[in-house]
């Protein structure tokens, strides 16, 4: 690991020193343990501020739409799919971006490890092992044992799109079954979903956490922010948030890169997860398509054809 962080730090120097690039947009140490936070580096001097470890959750590509001029990104596989959903999107410019790419073997879940420590106060991560100092108790941890589960069913660790790339790539194993999580919600009774869904909406506090990290979510004005038509009242209760998660999943569709950002960044642990997965699930089976893999295929749902078989839409 320290290899990486060397070799990340050494690229990120040479090209602010080259002027190749005006910020390089990567991870430092953040103020509380077990957590990075993302940074802006415009200066050589500041490099020596990156690091890369199991708590880069972030997909710092959010931030490159709003990062004006020349920028280089540290991109996880999930960051370069969300990089590439929005070149074909026409919100970024490939010639102004620097990819810097490195292979991720996942992040850490906090909530699994602070639910056996309570919370946490000091912690290290050596080899795998994450040595926690807790309220409640200290305990040291394998990290598959607090690996966060959207990590758990990616299948694109290595970055599809980039200009360098640091480290080894990560050998992917594939699942016997792409979306077994969907499937057991699928499998459930109508009232059991219903109850189930109930259940998380009444738990969200619409912060709009989940809608400010994301990476596909730059809409100047978002449809719940809006006065004509208004979606939703300034209160919150289980009806509307269902409503917010899944206007917000819909408008997803096709381009969401399950990259977990939104769920990591949910302070009430509402499983915004279902619903993204299940319309993943639906792109995939209906469309054969995932998203951010190559510019060639564009987004499912932003592609038109007249010869397009709409005979339940238009009749002749």
């Amino acid at each position: 690991m320290t290899s990486i962080i060397d070799d990340i730090r050494k690229t990120a120097r040479q090209l602010l020193t080259e002027e190749k690039v005006d910020v390089v947009i990567g991870y430092e140490k953040g103020s509380l343990p077990l957590k990075a936070t993302p940074c802006f580096v415009r200066s050589p001097q500041d490099v020596d501020k990156l690091i890369w470890d199991e708590t880069c959750e972030n997909n710092l590509a959010a931030f490159v739409v709003k990062t004006p001029g020349k920028k280089a990104i540290i991109a996880k596989g999930c960051d370069s799919r969300a990089l590439m959903v929005l070149i074909q999107e026409n919100q970024i410019v490939r010639d102004d971006l620097y990819i810097i790419g490195v292979s991720c073997q996942g992040v850490i879940d906090q909530r699994k490890i602070e639910a056996e420590t309570g919370e946490i106060i000091g912690a290290t991560i050596t080899d795998g092992k994450i040595s926690v100092q807790g309220i409640e108790c200290d305990k040291v941890f394998n990290f598959t044992e607090v690996k966060d589960i959207t990590c758990q069913t990616c299948r694109y660790p290595n970055p599809v799109l980039e200009d360098v790339h640091i480290g080894g790539s990560i050998e992917v194993l594939q699942q016997a079954t792409l979306f077994a999580d969907v499937m057991v919600m699928e499998n459930k009774s109508d009232s059991e979903r219903k109850a189930y869904f109930k259940e998380q909406m009444g738990k969200c506090i619409r912060c709009y956490a989940c809608r400010n990290v994301c990476p596909m979510c730059y809409c100047q004005e978002c449809f719940v922010d809006c006065n004509s038509p208004k979606w939703l009242t300034g209160g919150v209760d289980s009806a509307e948030n269902l409503l917010f998660q899944t206007g917000r999943a819909l408008h997803l569709a096709g381009r969401c890169v399950e990259c977990g950002a939104c769920s990591r960044a949910c302070p009430q642990g509402v499983d915004i997860r279902a619903l993204s997965r299940k319309v993943n699930k639906d792109v995939k089976e209906m469309y054969n398509h995932e998203s951010g893999l190559t510019e060639e295929v564009k987004p499912a749902l932003n592609v038109y054809s007249a010869d397009d078989p709409e005979a339940f839409l238009v009749k002749e």
